[in-house]
């Protein structure tokens, strides 16, 4: 069982390992660096683009920050997640902000919003808990979302579909769809781009508007900049309602009149310059005017409109409040003798003095006082607080350090220490006060060089060690390290340059010059340098060492003609010599009829032979038999070895059999050849009867012949009736074609007709002979079945007389078979 399920976690961890491998090659950050990467990107691009710049004619200057957001979305590494600094794939769920429209995992995003809810609503009370909709933040700008705003669910970037496929001809997490967002500032239309991260582009419609000021005529202009200026004077009335706005054509309000006139304060009392577009002002003056009462003046500071009545005049209370005088605004309201019993600042007990003018004194009445954290109590005067010494021990919201201010009342203020815990970006620490959950992300960004530092891509802080630099488009200024005087153009990279592709153009030792790649630097692999001290030691990894190579051998093609002279072909300059072409050498025999069957080789030539196809003394000597067509019917060889012109006669005998074959006969094969065909037919013949069958059976009357028999044999034959009793001599070829035929005569018929009433004659006495033989059986039976005796009788035998017909029947039929013989 343990074996197993060692097994299983084994398979688990390998299947694990081969999706997170899939998802890789899937994720956005893979190998996009090569130039077929870069094509498919512009594609991808253009595609997305074509509507709008078909509304625009062609001009893209709007889309840079769209086509930024983007290039990131394509870029290795550029989509990172603030919250878990890892990469974003394409093949994950995720979530972009609305406010800054950066892109986060919907998983991360999920819980940064459930810890932000949760920190702010821990300090609250049970009572309080779910009453109010607390917002959370987006992790970089910090714009606020809505508890029902928390996205559970991955959509594309526009919102239209759930879920969008992994697709390598979109962008990532795009639906391919049109976008449909309407534009911000919203002005009626909607985006027309393919769904895309980042901001919508500005509308690319054509509308037709009048500038600010009304004044110009209507033009057809750009939906998002159809605000425009005339660039004339405004000419509106200003707030001051003396000048007119001088400003060119502009949006909005008119700003305050600039100009500078002579102002009255509210009360008139004192002119002085001021700003056209303030006139109302105050001086620092008392009012000072009598009021009605006749008694006493105003005392507010410059103000415009009445003073109003006496504030002395009317009905007026004591001190304490508890009487009303009516009195002239010259006298004062005297004290009403009662208690004060004002609530003093204690809030609890009451001024015991007797009504009186000021404020009350402080409360000293002695009271049993309990501490602000209710642990202790002690008698003391009431204005006085009582705080003891005891620390809190709670932990503040931080749910890491103790509250430990003395006499706390329980609640505790927020932790006033620094977090000071490292980030997600491991290089710097928190600067906020000390929370609880995650920490914010780190908000620096750090800048990411390619190798000239012309090309810088910024990244969130903490990617610069895992994200590939940037791809920079500026050629390598590094000094070439072959013989070529200038290096192959290639753009700017980290590491060692890549080796040199241009032709070395050495001049070889046969004067042509070396096509072959720069080889000035190659790579040679160092073998043996390192023995193993045994079969337990690990062999390394095999050193390479950069060194010159010399140059190969020449390899420019020189037309050559091989050692027979049968062709002419191109071979490489270092191996250009006379050369076999392997085909048969192919000159004629001094034979005429054979060529060298030899490998292509060298002939001298010589002055006799002003043909070059014959054969030299090098060829081989023809040994053959002499191979020229015989004549027909000849089956001899020439008795000559292989020679030129016609071959002799041929004088051999040859043995042969006649037509017959029962002869041999042995005739000049010159005169059988030369013979026509009758002079054949005799020669061949023996001469003698031939021995064949006709078929008819008689043998053939003519001589020895070719072909077969002739069919009319002459031979004289026996023809009989059909009862063979009569006979007559007739010609053999007449009987075979059915001319002749012999009939019975009357006697003939007599016989038949005897012969026929014997056999009647048979047949009944057999038939009779059975009847008899039948009956005596019948007999037998019955006389078996008629005794009745217990003891055993002799059974008589009966006896059956025999006829006179089978007692001489042997004896009459043998002489009329005999005689019936003889006639047939």
């Amino acid at each position: 069982l343990s074996s197993l399920k060692k097994f299983d976690e084994i398979k688990k961890a390998n299947q694990a390992a081969a999706k997170k491998l899939v998802e890789d090659q899937l994720s956005s950050s893979s190998e996009d660096d090569d130039e077929d990467a870069e094509a498919k990107q512009g594609k991808i691009l253009d595609k997305t683009f074509t509507i709008y710049t078909s509304q625009t004619d062609g001009d893209a200057s709007e889309l840079e920050r769209t086509r930024q957001y983007m290039n990131e979305a394509f870029q290795s590494g550029a989509m990172t997640c603030l919250i878990c600094i890892a990469s974003v794939k394409r093949n994950q769920a995720v979530w972009s902000c609305c406010g800054c429209f950066c892109i986060f995992h919907l998983v991360c995003i999920q819980k940064w919003a459930k810890d932000s809810l949760f920190l702010v609503s821990s300090p609250l009370t049970d009572d309080d808990f779910g009453k109010k909709d607390y917002p959370w933040p987006c992790p970089k700008c910090r714009f606020e979302y809505k508890r029902s705003e928390t996205p559970s669910r991955y959509y594309c970037y526009c919102g239209k579909v759930e879920n969008p496929a992994v697709d390598p001809w979109l962008v990532p997490h795009s639906c391919g769809q049109i976008c449909e967002r309407e534009f911000k500032p919203s002005c009626g239309h909607k985006c027309l781009l393919l769904c895309h991260p980042g901001p919508c582009p500005p509308c690319p419609k054509m509308v037709t508007t009048t500038c600010h000021c009304k004044k110009a005529k209507a033009v057809p202009r750009r939906c998002s900049a159809k605000e425009w200026s005339c660039r004339l004077p405004c000419g509106r009335t200003l707030l001051c309602g003396q000048h007119v706005c001088e400003n060119p054509c502009h949006a909005g309000d008119c700003q305050p009149c600039p100009r500078v006139s002579k102002q009255r304060c509210i009360c008139g009392r004192q002119t002085s310059e001021r700003l056209c577009a303030s006139p109302q002002w105050q001086c620092d003056q008392v009012c000072g005017k009598c009021l009605p009462c006749g008694n006493h003046t105003c005392e507010q500071v410059c103000h415009a409109g009445p003073c109003g009545d006496c504030p002395r005049s009317g009905k007026r209370s004591c001190p304490c409040g508890k009487t009303k005088f009516t009195l002239p605004c010259t006298e004062d309201v005297p004290t009403c003798g009662d208690s004060c019993d004002k609530v003093l600042e204690c809030g609890i007990h009451k001024c015991s003095q007797r009504c009186h003018r000021g404020p009350c004194e402080i409360c000293r009445q002695e009271v049993e006082k309990q501490c602000r954290c209710g642990k202790h109590t002690k008698r003391m005067p009431c204005h006085k607080p009582y705080l003891c010494e005891t620390k809190c021990t709670k932990i503040r919201d931080c749910q890491k350090h103790q509250c430990r201010r003395k006499c706390c009342s329980g609640n505790c203020p927020p932790c006033d220490q620094v977090c000071g815990r490292t980030l997600g970006c491991r290089n710097h620490k928190c600067p906020s006060g000390c929370h609880r959950g995650s920490c914010n992300p780190c908000p620096e960004t750090v800048d990411v060089k390619c190798n000239c530092g012309k090309t810088v891509i910024k990244v969130p802080c903490g990617r610069e060690r895992t994200i590939k630099p940037p791809k920079c488009k500026q050629l390598c200024s590094r000094p070439p390290t072959c013989h070529h005087s200038t290096q192959e153009k290639h753009y700017c990279h980290f590491g060692r340059c890549p080796p040199c592709r241009q032709p070395c153009q050495k001049t070889l030792t046969c004067g042509h010059l070396c096509p072959a790649p720069c080889h000035d630097e190659a790579l040679v692999k160092q073998t043996g340098i390192h023995q193993s001290a045994g079969p337990w030691e690990q062999p390394s990894e095999p050193a390479f060492i950069q060194t010159a190579l010399p140059c190969p051998p020449c390899e420019v093609p020189i037309p050559v003609e091989c050692l027979g002279q049968h062709e002419v072909s191109p071979l490489p300059c270092h191996s250009a010599n006379p050369y076999s072409c392997k085909r048969f050498c192919g000159r004629l025999l001094d034979c005429q009829n054979h060529t060298c069957m030899k490998e292509c080789h060298h002939v001298t030539k010589s002055n006799s032979s002003a043909d070059g196809k014959k054969a030299g003394p090098e060829c081989s000597q023809c040994e053959e038999e002499c191979t020229k067509p015989r004549p027909a019917g000849c089956p001899h060889r020439c008795v000559l070895p292989c020679h030129p012109g016609d071959c002799p006669s041929c004088l051999q005998m040859l043995k042969i059999k006649c037509h017959c074959k029962l002869s041999v006969l042995y005739i000049e094969c010159l005169k059988l050849t030369c013979a026509d065909v009758k002079e054949k037919e005799l020669l061949i013949s023996c001469r003698n009867q031939c021995p064949k069958e006709l078929p008819c059976g008689h043998r053939c009357k003519e001589i020895c012949h070719s072909g077969s028999c002739p069919l009319n044999c002459s031979q004289k034959v026996k023809l009989r009736c059909l009862c063979k009793r009569l006979k007559k001599e007739m010609q053999c070829s007449k009987i075979q074609e059915g001319q002749v035929s012999l009939e019975c005569d009357a006697l003939c018929k007599e016989m038949k007709r005897k012969a026929y009433e014997i056999k009647e004659a048979e047949a009944k006495a057999a038939l009779e002979e059975e009847k008899r033989r039948q009956q005596a059986e019948l007999e037998a039976f019955e006389n078996r079945l008629k005794g009745r005796r217990k003891n055993k009788r002799r059974k008589d035998e009966v006896e059956v007389e025999q006829s006179s017909w089978q007692k001489y029947k042997n004896f009459i039929m043998l002489p009329v078979f005999g005689v019936a013989v003889v006639m047939v």
